[in-house]
C-alpha cells in the first residue's frame, strides 16, 4: 500500500500548528489525537495514511515526555511497564485490525469510540490529590497494571484519540494514583502502544515520511514545553488540561451528531 500524498501548502501549515498543540496537550492529560486526527483528515490525505503518519508524530513526541517524567521520578516505573507490556500487544492486533477496514468504516468507528470519560472527572473534584496505590499489593497492581494496558492498548491501536486520558484516568480511579503519577504511568503505557501500532503502519507502508518527519518535529516541541508545565505546574496543571481534554470531547460528539 504505498502511494505519493501531496497536500497544499496551508494545509501543511495547518497540520504543523495542530501537531505542535496537539503535543502540548497529550504530555499533559492525553488528548492529543483530538486535535492531530482531524487535522491529517482535513488535509485530505487517506484515512490509513491519517492513521499510519499520526502515530508516527505521536511517537516521537510521546517518547520525550515519557522520558522527562521518568527523569523527574513522576511515574511509578513497574507499573508503568507492566501496563506498557499489555499495551504493546494488543495495540499491535489492534492496529492490524485496522489495516482492514475501509476509510468510511474508519471514520465511524472514530466517532463512536471517543465518548465517555468526561462527567466522572468534572464530578469528582478530588481525583488525584493523593496517592493511595501502595495500599494495593503487588500481586494487585500486576493484574490491574496488564489489564489496563490490554484494555486501552487495543482502544489505541483501533482509534487513538483520548487514549492518554483515559490511561490517566484509569490509574487514578482504579489503581488510585495521584494525578502526576497517573499522567507518568499513562505516558509509558501510550508510548508502548504508539510504537506497536506504529511497527504495523511502518510494514503496511502506510506513513508517508515528508508528512510525518515535519509534524514530529513540531510535536516533540510541543511534548517538551507541555511536559515541562506539567513538572512545574503539577496536578493543576493536568486537572486544567483533562479539562480542556474533556471539552474537546464534547465538542466533537456534538459536531458528529448534528453532521
Amino acid at each position: 500500500m504505498g502511494a505519493d500524498i501531496i497536500i497544499s501548502v496551508p494545509s501543511f501549515i495547518m497540520l504543523m500548528v495542530a501537531c505542535f498543540f496537539a503535543g502540548f496537550l497529550d504530555s499533559i492529560a492525553g488528548g492529543g489525537g483530538l486535535i492531530s486526527l482531524p487535522a491529517y483528515t482535513l488535509t485530505g490525505m487517506p484515512m490509513h495514511y491519517v492513521y499510519g503518519c499520526n502515530k508516527f508524530s505521536a511517537v516521537c513526541g510521546t517518547t520525550i515526555a515519557t522520558l522527562r517524567f521518568w527523569k523527574h521520578k513522576m511515574l511509578d516505573i513497574q507499573v508503568g511497564i507492566l501496563a506498557a507490556m499489555g499495551a504493546f500487544v494488543t495495540s499491535a492486533l489492534a492496529a492490524k485490525v485496522v489495516i482492514y477496514l475501509n476509510d468510511s468504516t474508519l471514520k465511524t468507528l472514530m466517532l463512536i469510540v471517543l465518548p465517555i470519560a468526561g462527567v466522572v472527572t468534572v464530578l469528582n473534584k478530588n481525583m488525584g490529590n493523593e496517592n493511595h496505590a501502595d495500599t494495593y499489593s503487588m500481586k494487585k497492581k500486576t493484574v490491574l497494571a496488564l489489564l489496563i494496558g490490554g484494555l486501552i492498548g487495543f482502544y489505541d491501536g483501533v482509534a487513538g484519540p483520548g487514549t492518554g486520558t483515559f490511561a490517566l484516568m484509569a490509574f487514578c480511579f482504579i489503581m488510585k494514583y495521584d494525578l502526576r503519577t497517573a499522567s507518568g504511568n499513562a505516558k509509558c503505557l501510550n508510548l508502548a502502544s504508539n510504537y506497536a501500532a506504529l511497527a504495523v503502519f511502518l510494514l503496511e507502508g502506510t506513513v508517508d515520511f515528508k508528512i510525518a518527519i515535519p509534524a514530529a518535529v513540531f510535536g516533540v516541541v510541543g511534548n517538551f514545553i507541555g511536559s515541562g508545565f506539567a513538572i512545574i505546574k503539577g496536578a493543576k496543571a493536568i486537572k486544567l488540561m483533562l479539562n480542556v481534554v474533556i471539552v474537546l470531547l464534547f465538542i466533537k460528539m456534538g459536531a458528529d451528531f448534528l453532521l
